[in-house]
């Protein structure tokens, strides 16, 4: 039996970090350190009770080098702290001799990227993302189904993505767009990395609507046309959704037809894990090209309504134009 590997956890109090407890636990490995400035982690009780547990940055550094100079090396750092942290989180985990495993997005700009490369490359070390939908069985074999599709066929893709939220996101780290990166970033990277894995590179990038709680566009991929809607506004959800007492929807169609892949979500991080472990892990330059097309989202100037906007985008243009609120820097 494989050595227990050790780990360490940035932003153990977060919503993502569950998961990725759930996943040490599940592959059999140790968390010795934990870090979070909130103390409201009681759920560590349900995986790692002993594990080390700090508010503050400083002592969790301390500790960590404590544990490498006696000779107990940190082989990973998962990193599930704000998106604005990741860079310097990631560039901690190397520095401290150890692999990094981070939550999308891996980085907010794509020249972080290149220059998180050359620490790669000096530190020895591995720097892995969670790409977890490309392990979604449902969605491998569509992968494969396109990429045996004849040479220039184009397939027409909806994306609507509506997770209703309260006043306090606005309020938190996730409702600033110089620490989220928005809402193309913050909610719909995972997607978009998932569409330009299955169908191709971006070729055109076009945003119609852009403001703090909503946003819509078109991509030109090189097996499909995108059009995609995301939303944090409860008014956007159907009314069927609404009167089920839910707050998200999401629906992709290929050519009018649903894709159905709302089942088997529960062990993705899991599976994730096993990959990495097994060194057939998501590293930097399969994030690289939904960094890119998030970051041009994000800095693009709205081209307003035009005719093949999503249908969700023209009824936000058409029904509450007073309702969408300015967009923010």
């Amino acid at each position: 039996m494989n050595q227990a590997s050790k780990f360490a956890i940035i932003g153990v109090g977060g919503y993502i970090a569950v998961r990725h407890l759930k996943a040490i636990k599940d592959t059999h490995n140790e968390l010795l350190a934990s870090l979070d400035p909130s103390d409201s982690v009681g759920i560590m009780d349900c995986y790692f009770p002993d594990c080390h547990f700090f508010v503050e940055y400083e002592r969790f550094d301390r500790h960590i080098d404590k544990l490498r100079r006696a000779g107990t090396q940190i082989d990973y750092v998962s990193i599930c702290s704000p998106n604005y942290l990741h860079d310097s989180h990631i560039r901690f985990a190397l520095r401290s001799g150890a692999n990094a495993i981070c939550e999308k997005p891996l980085v907010l700009n794509p020249w972080n990227i290149d220059a998180l490369r050359e620490i790669e490359m000096e530190s020895g070390k591995k720097i892995f993302t969670i790409l977890q939908l490309r392990l979604h069985p449902v969605l491998i074999d569509l992968k494969k189904r396109i990429d045996q599709s004849p040479p220039g066929k184009k397939y027409d893709i909806d994306l609507t993505y509506i997770t209703s939220r309260g006043k306090w996101y606005f309020i938190s780290w996730k409702g600033d767009i110089q620490k989220s990166g928005g809402i193309a970033t913050n909610i719909g990277i995972h997607f978009f990395d998932m569409l330009i894995w299955i169908f191709g590179g971006v070729k055109e990038n076009t945003v119609h609507l852009l403001q703090p709680n909503k946003a819509s566009g078109c991509l030109e991929l090189e097996k499909a046309r995108v059009r995609w809607f995301l939303s944090l506004d409860y008014n956007d959800l159907p009314r069927t959704v609404i009167e089920k007492g839910k707050r998200t929807y999401r629906s992709i169609t290929m050519n009018d037809q649903e894709i159905e892949f709302s089942e088997g979500f529960t062990d993705l991080h899991t599976k994730s894990y096993e990959e990495i472990l097994a060194g057939r892990g998501f590293g930097m330059m399969e994030a690289k090209a939904s960094i890119e097309t998030v970051y041009t989202i994000r800095n693009a100037s709205p081209v307003g309504l035009k005719e093949d906007c999503h249908e969700l985008c023209k009824a936000a243009f058409a029904n509450k134009p007073s309702a969408i609120p300015n967009k923010t820097k």
